[in-house]
């Protein structure tokens, strides 16, 4: 991405984004007041109530108006959601390498990759690694007659040229996105799609294990197929 300037055009727009972020903040911390109308035992209380019940209503429709730029189709909604896509990206990402590095698995530095593989084919951003550490222990003991497999793809007759080319593989394979293996993963649950990766038969234990991993990465978030808009 290329670094923003401190003054010109590219100040003037960092600026203005940085101002839309924090009155979007503000306006999400905000409970929208109700209008609220209150009777007093003198004169005036007409006005009184009037301008309290505007004020109130003022602050509410611009509050619903800021909250409804974030979810608007209009190019600085476009901005604001590429922003908190990016952070979510960026959390998930350090989330998994952390789980790595504190274990001393060979994939730490993963992370961003198993994350945006995910988004890309709509997949739970935990399936990946979770996999990788049931199958492997995060790379400690991938496939020994292949290269680059930590995922015990197709039994561990195939090899990859880098741990990016394996987990694109496999996230494309489980979002069904290969005809060859699209029958076993098309349109599955991940329970589904793990009975199907390493059937009952063979583990039976095996998806509620990797489903406890998922689980001890972290909560997950709803996958949206987006990523490709923040890939800047």
């Amino acid at each position: 991405m290329a670094e923003v300037s401190s003054d010109g055009v590219g100040g003037a727009n960092y600026r203005l984004n940085m101002k839309k972020n924090n009155l979007i903040r503000f306006v999400q911390s905000l409970v929208l007041l109700p209008v609220i109308t209150m009777s007093f035992p003198f004169s005036g209380v007409t006005s009184i109530e009037a301008s309290q019940s505007a004020l109130v209503q003022k602050v509410n429709i611009e509050a619903n108006g800021v909250l409804a730029l974030n979810q608007a189709g209009t190019p600085e909604a476009d901005l604001i959601n590429n922003q908190i896509l990016k952070a979510q990206v960026q959390s998930e990402a350090e989330s998994i390498d952390d789980y790595f590095a504190s274990r001393n698995m060979p994939l730490v530095g993963t992370g961003m990759t198993m994350v945006r593989e995910a988004y890309l084919n709509n997949l739970d951003w935990r399936l990946l690694p979770a996999i990788a550490v049931r199958e492997s222990t995060g790379g400690k003991n991938a496939c020994d007659n292949v290269k680059y497999n930590p995922f015990g793809w197709n039994s561990c007759k195939t090899g990859f040229d880098s741990y990016a080319d394996a987990i694109h593989t496999v996230a494309m394979n489980l979002a069904g996105k290969n005809p060859h293996t699209a029958s076993s993963y098309t349109g599955k649950t991940i329970k589904q799609i793990l009975q199907a990766y390493n059937p009952p038969y063979v583990a039976p234990k095996y998806a509620g294990q990797v489903m406890a991993i998922m689980d001890d990465l972290g909560g997950a978030d709803n996958m949206t197929p987006v990523l490709a808009q923040a890939n800047t």
